[in-house]
């Protein structure tokens, strides 16, 4: 029998099913020893800071950006309803990168002010945090939706061709290979292991109650909208306006409307962080046993 003819008609609930289903759950990590948010530190930094640079990402297309540790980034929405999909590095070595596994099981399926991304194994540590975004009202709709998700991948051609037939070179894991490579001077061959899953900036996700299946809808986001972030770390950013737009109709494809955004970069008052440093990478001795 294969397992695509295995259907739950043969599946029969053992007499203790309800038993079994009524397991109380438990949150799997214990994260009120983590460092809190100090809103009074970020809030402290944000006061006076003054914007040195910033980046239009055009729309279907994909941009870099760079931020010094102790600085401030945000990604706003300029023209229409657009959503991104965000890749960040450690600016002086894109083997630590951003983990979006480990942020959803540290925080939540979506992100707001006062949550971390976190950076991948054996770093794991905060890259940057979130300290303002305009969207924060939306919490959760009926249909169980919410903003800034860490739970989707990003669009790439391969699943578009998968399951349209077709290649098409502006999903969003196009546009970040293309931006990193030029960022970098990899050739694509050797930027391409390195993008990673993203934040989905703006986007407005969640599973369906039914089939659990992950679903997208228009998004909230409107001209004026930002979220911003502080970097706790040097970052090389790459944005992707995705070719989805607001991503509440088609998808990787050119028949949405797509608009740019604009990464502002900004830089705290001199002095203001003076107490302030980069988090360390874990403390595991890395030894594993061995």
């Amino acid at each position: 029998m294969t397992t695509s003819s295995v259907t739950t008609d043969n599946m029969f609930a053992p007499a203790d099913a309800q038993t079994r289903r009524s397991a109380k759950p438990v949150i799997c990590y214990d994260v009120d020893c983590l460092p809190e948010y100090d809103a009074a530190l970020y809030q402290k930094a944000r006061n006076g800071m003054q914007k040195i640079s910033e980046v239009i990402v055009p729309a279907r297309d994909g941009a870099t950006f760079n931020v010094p540790a102790g600085h401030f980034f945000r990604i706003v929405s300029i023209e229409g309803p657009q959503v991104g999909d965000l890749n960040l590095w450690n600016a002086h070595d894109l083997s630590e990168r951003f983990f979006s596994g480990k942020t959803r099981q540290l925080h939540a399926s979506h992100v707001t002010t006062g949550d971390r991304l976190w950076s991948n194994l054996p770093g794991l540590r905060p890259m940057a945090t979130i300290t303002h975004d305009t969207l924060g009202w939306y919490g959760w709709d009926e249909d169980g939706a919410g903003v800034h998700d860490v739970i989707g991948t990003r669009c790439d051609p391969y699943t578009n061709a998968m399951l349209k037939g077709v290649d098409y070179n502006n999903c969003c894991h196009s546009n970040l290979t293309r931006a990193l490579s030029a960022s970098t001077d990899l050739p694509i061959s050797q930027a391409e292991p390195h993008i990673h899953d993203v934040l989905n900036v703006f986007m407005c996700t969640g599973f369906t109650n039914d089939t659990k299946q992950y679903f997208m809808k228009a998004s909230p986001v409107r001209p004026g909208d930002f979220i911003e972030f502080f970097a706790e770390i040097d970052l090389l950013g790459a944005l992707s306006a995705c070719p989805g737009g607001d991503c509440g109709s088609s998808h990787s494809d050119d028949k949405t409307p797509c608009y740019p955004l604009r990464v502002e970069i900004y830089k705290p008052v001199d002095g203001v962080l003076s107490d302030w440093q980069s988090p360390q990478k874990s403390g595991y001795s890395g030894k594993h046993g061995v």
